[in-house]
């Protein structure tokens, strides 16, 4: 539980923070001002020895837990044996590769190893370009695919894009089905007969150049506020791109491994991707990503097309197996569901009590809380969200940033090992920050 023994900040944790103020650029992030010492599971201790229960998982990447023992010990275990051998091959990485295909869906039979989701949002685009010999990609506005150049391409966000024009070309966006605050201007999303799909052929017929080979998408959109499209939507666009003959690049960096409920968040949904890219919860904290899919469109690339100096290295590769055994021995996938089933009706009840909560979605421990004015006008309220964030802060609860396009949505991403006690005590200190400042903004 938390523990808050100085002031916030404290004074060990001022000196870093001005130590960083100092000599790192201002682009790396607008946290909170916690200066992290060590974590265990869900609890976080500062360098001031304050303790604070973590609703980020470092962005949803330390599934497990932080440095769970298991974990821990394997990756010391090959801190003395190997850490690099570039592309020659090593037995961890042939047994990760094995593992992540024995674990996903059966049609899916190969696996590229690599370092970022970055990385693996590359390759993927890569070898869908090179398998289908077509350089056009349709990909969706508020998508985010990562910060490299074709990435961030890819992405339908202005916070990745912008100043670095020009990007990569080649790719399509259609609107997402962010049914809180639809695109299309539709009332309901059980109404508007998925408006959205029968949108992209308009994109499409607008701005291509017939040579549109691939989509890429989010299983949910994380950067632009954790947006679930509605039931229906994926086993449309899986039709319709079928019938238009394209691959599906499907970006699980940060919904795999348990997160959403589901092993991989392809589950919740009757869809067959080509490409799936993997990441954050795959190392658990040990940076690793990859590329699954068909062997058909990997195996299209000849040897010595694609490659990484890190990527599948065997200390990453220790780590993810390690992680991939802990969620599978300690049924974290099936914890991930049952408390984010707990905190989404504790989220629910809080929305009928409070006028600022405008919306919440979510799967498993991933969730969106959509900060507002007044729930009449659905006004994003960026500021009230930042508040609720650095309250939750002085009483001990630990969240990133706001997110969202419009900088309003509080994401819930705790480790997935979070316990009971540890759901109620978070769910109680959020609940009292969030009185405290909505009463602070109506004064």
């Amino acid at each position: 539980m938390p523990r808050l023994i100085t002031p916030l900040p404290g004074p060990k944790s001022l000196e870093y923070l001005e130590k960083s103020r100092r000599y790192e650029p201002v682009c790396i992030g607008d946290q909170m001002p916690v200066v992290w010492r060590e974590a265990h599971g869900c609890v976080i201790t500062d360098v001031d020895g304050n303790e604070f229960l973590d609703w980020s998982s470092g962005v949803l990447v330390t599934n497990v837990g932080h440095c769970h023992p298991d974990y821990v010990a394997e990756v010391q275990d090959q801190c003395e044996h190997l850490f690099n051998c570039y592309d020659f091959l090593s037995p961890q990485r042939a047994d990760l590769a094995e593992k992540i295909i024995e674990i996903a869906p059966d049609y899916l039979d190969k696996v590229f190893l690599v370092t970022t989701g970055s990385d693996a949002t590359e390759a993927a685009l890569r070898m869908a370009r090179r398998y289908t010999g077509k350089w056009e990609i349709l990909a969706f506005h508020g998508a985010f695919h990562g910060r490299t150049l074709g990435a961030a391409s890819a992405g339908g966000s202005l916070g990745v894009k912008q100043g670095y024009g020009p990007l990569v070309p080649g790719f399509i966006h259609a609107p997402f089905p962010y049914c809180y605050r639809c695109p299309l201007g539709q009332e309901s999303c059980e109404t508007c007969g998925l408006k959205c799909l029968e949108f992209i052929d308009w994109v499409v017929s607008k701005e291509s150049t017939g040579q549109l080979g691939a989509v890429i998408t989010e299983p949910y959109q994380g950067g632009a506020g954790s947006i679930i499209p509605p039931p229906g939507w994926f086993e449309g666009l899986e039709a319709w791109r079928k019938q238009r003959g394209l691959l599906l690049i499907l970006d699980e960096v940060q919904s795999s491994f348990g997160r959403t409920g589901k092993m991989f968040a392809l589950e919740h949904f009757d869809i067959r991707p080509d490409l799936v890219t993997l990441g954050k919860g795959l190392g658990s904290g040990v940076p690793c990503s990859a590329v699954l899919g068909r062997s058909e469109v990997m195996d299209n690339l000849p040897p010595g097309s694609m490659g990484s100096t890190n990527g599948g290295n065997p200390l990453s590769c220790r780590a993810a197996l390690a992680a991939i055994s802990i969620i599978q021995k300690e049924h974290l996938v099936e914890n991930s569901a049952r408390q984010g089933e707990v905190m989404r009706r504790a989220f629910h009840e809080m929305k009928a009590k409070y006028e600022c909560l405008g919306d919440v979605r979510g799967q498993g421990l991933v969730l969106g809380l959509e900060i507002v004015t007044d729930k009449a006008s659905k006004t994003p309220d960026p500021v009230l969200s930042r508040r609720i964030v650095e309250e939750c802060w002085r009483r001990g609860l630990v969240l990133i940033a706001p997110i969202g396009m419009y900088g309003n949505v509080l994401r819930v991403a705790p480790p997935l090992v979070i316990t009971d006690a540890e759901v109620q005590e978070s769910l109680g200190i959020f609940e009292a920050a969030l009185a405290a400042a909505q009463w602070s903004e109506s004064r």
